[in-house]
């Protein structure tokens, strides 16, 4: 899975609590808790990462 940059904490995580997600974007999406980092990442291809963030924007 290729990343273009390292993670980063997803700008949809809310405030300064402990439930937000890690992110690393690339052709593929990478997308992992941040609270247990070494455990199961998920995998987006970017088209299907980019939809999933324009309806989250519409709602």
């Amino acid at each position: 899975m290729t990343t273009s940059c390292g993670w980063h904490k997803s700008s949809y995580s809310g405030g300064n609590n402990n439930n937000c997600v890690e992110v690393a974007e690339g052709r593929t999406t990478l997308v992992r808790d941040t609270q247990h980092p070494n455990l199961a990442t998920l995998a987006f291809p970017a088209v299907e990462w980019r939809a999933l963030l324009a309806d989250i924007d519409f709602l």
